[in-house]
């Protein structure tokens, strides 16, 4: 429980790096809702994975690259997962305001993130 708790915190210091530079690629660049998105993720990610690997689990007993592969890969699959969320609900309701598609997209992803991030990253090898 105490990591699950860990966990949303930094996700949701991830979820105000993301919207935070989402709000200001769409406040003071040409940009759209999409490209923003494009770069409001990976800013997240690099957040985020600094505060999981030294707050919430701790470091793997990986090399630096093998987690950083491993997060990525789960960070990847979640992102995707989540702009795919944020898009659809961009484009079946034009009128939302892309926050929203943000929220509800987060928050979709979240499970799957928790689930990857501690079963695959860095959950720690058993000794034989």
């Amino acid at each position: 429980m105490k990591k699950l708790l860990r966990f949303l915190i930094a996700g949701g210091v991830g979820f105000v790096v993301d919207a935070g530079v989402l709000h200001l690629l769409l406040w003071f660049t040409p940009v759209g809702p999409f490209i923003g998105r494009a770069v409001s993720i990976p800013s997240a990610l690099l957040a985020t994975w600094f505060i999981n690997r030294n707050f919430t689990f701790g470091r793997s007993d990986r090399s630096l690259a093998a987690e950083g592969f491993r997060y990525g890969s789960v960070g990847l699959t979640s992102a995707l997962l989540n702009y795919a969320l944020f898009s659809s609900l961009l484009m079946a309701e034009p009128g939302l305001r892309p926050i929203i598609a943000l929220t509800l997209a987060s928050a979709a992803a979240t499970a799957f993130s928790f689930f990857g991030y501690s079963r695959f990253v860095f959950r720690h090898r058993q000794n034989p």
